[in-house]
Order: structure tokens, then C-alpha cells, then sequence
């Protein structure tokens, strides 16, 4: 198949936003949750349960934006096909 043939995906994110927000919910919002969880009682912060529950959330949020992204890039708009 040449260029012209292949399947044109429609990404809900672009390239670069997908990568960022991956590295977001799969390494640096874990670790900070993982953070905060571990550091945050000894230094006196307040809250710290709700901070990592916070913290937890918006990684998953961001995991779900990634994951539909990649879910309409894995199914071609098959209104083209006859």
C-alpha cells in the first residue's frame, strides 16, 4: 500500500498533546502523587489524603482524554467506504 492508499487517521489530539498528556498520567502525575503521599505528613502539609486523591484524579482524567484519542484513531471513519 502507498502513501496515497493508506488509512488517513483522524486523532482527537495532536501528536505532541498526546505525548505530553501521556507522560502526564503514565509517569509525573503518579510520582507527585506518590509524592505527596509519602512526604506531605512528615513536612506538616494539610490535606495530604485529599491532595493525593486530587492529584490521582486528574491523572486519571487525563488517561481517559489519551485513551479516547487513541480509541478515534483506531477506527477510520468508514462513511468514505461503499
Amino acid at each position: 500500500m502507498d502513501e496515497s492508499n493508506s488509512p488517513q487517521f483522524d486523532y482527537l489530539l495532536p501528536g505532541r498533546v498526546y505525548d505530553i498528556l501521556k507522560w502526564l498520567a503514565l509517569i509525573a502525575l503518579p510520582a507527585v502523587a506518590w509524592l505527596v503521599g509519602a512526604v506531605g505528613p512528615q513536612w506538616g502539609l494539610p490535606h495530604c489524603g485529599e491532595l493525593v486523591t486530587t492529584i490521582n484524579a486528574i491523572g486519571l482524567f487525563v488517561g481517559a482524554l489519551i485513551g479516547v484519542s487513541q480509541l478515534t484513531a483506531a477506527k477510520p471513519d468508514s462513511s468514505n467506504e461503499k
